[in-house]
């Protein structure tokens, strides 16, 4: 069994030396359009040439101790907008909101709708979308690990803004509301019943046009973040969907078990990517 303080332990031997603003050779710029930023959040954007008007627009989350310049380095973000014409825009955290550069998904005052850093990032969007003539239909969120667990914070409270996003070693939303709290979840313990979880969803905004579509990333060997928040994930939102229990499609790629849940409809709705040996 994973205990709390191998869980901080392993944290803190994480290095914090990181620069804070973005090397000059990155694509990113800073974005500092004026808008009501309560959360306060740095902001970096990229907007390559291949990028019409109408183009998508992918908002990235980096995890804990990330700089936004860190995380495209080593993700290739920038280099897929380069290749296929969408806006990228990279919120990110700083050291006063956060030691550890971790995006706040647990605290009520930045994981509610209007509210801290959710608030923050839904601002920067409109901001973008004014600035850059972004296609306000496809507009999508990714994060990793706490920024995954932000990436569904998004994702409930602005599913309005959203049509979908993916999360990368993340947790539902709603589940922890504290420190002790967020690091419980990620060891896997003392989640809500799985019945309950859609309703946290439900009540974050009020909404009640289509849910964004969902892509769910998870290693089987993590022990930061363990693999049961993706099931946890994968309950939260199929019921929301209306697609049945069992997948509709089973698959391989490159290897890695894929699984589909599609909607009454028939349409690709949830799917999750096990990455096998994956720490």
């Amino acid at each position: 069994m994973r205990h709390l303080s191998d869980t901080i332990a392993r944290l803190k031997r994480l290095p914090h030396g990181l620069p804070q603003t973005a090397p000059a050779s990155t694509r990113l710029r800073a974005f500092n359009e004026a808008r009501p930023n309560p959360g306060q959040l740095k902001a970096w954007i990229y907007s390559p040439p291949s990028a019409a008007p109408g183009a998508p627009l992918v908002v990235v989350l980096p995890g804990c101790i990330q700089t936004a310049a860190g995380y495209d380095e080593s993700s290739g973000w920038s280099r897929l907008a380069e290749q296929h014409g969408f806006v990228l825009l990279y919120p990110e955290q700083q050291r006063s909101n956060n030691p550890n550069l971790c995006f706040n998904w647990f605290s009520a005052d930045d994981s509610g709708r209007g509210k801290g850093e959710a608030r923050s990032i839904r601002e920067m969007v409109a901001a973008v979308q004014a600035q850059h003539s972004t296609d306000p239909q496809r507009v999508f969120v990714t994060g990793l690990s706490a920024g995954g667990a932000m990436a569904a914070v998004m994702l409930a409270t602005y599913p309005d803004v959203f049509a979908g996003g993916a999360v990368i070693a993340g947790l539902p939303f709603g589940v922890a509301r504290s420190v002790p709290e967020a690091f419980d979840r990620m060891r896997g313990h003392g989640h809500p019943p799985l019945e309950a979880l859609p309703d946290l969803v439900c009540s974050a905004s009020g909404h009640s046009g289509d849910w964004p579509t969902l892509s769910i990333w998870h290693g089987t060997a993590d022990q930061t973040v363990d693999q049961s928040n993706a099931f946890a994930l994968i309950e939260q939102w199929r019921a929301l969907h209306g697609a049945p229990q069992m997948p509709a499609k089973t698959d391989l790629v490159q290897g890695y078990p894929h699984r589909v849940w599609r909607d009454p409809s028939g349409r690709d709705v949830i799917e999750e990517y096990s990455i096998t040996g994956l720490g």
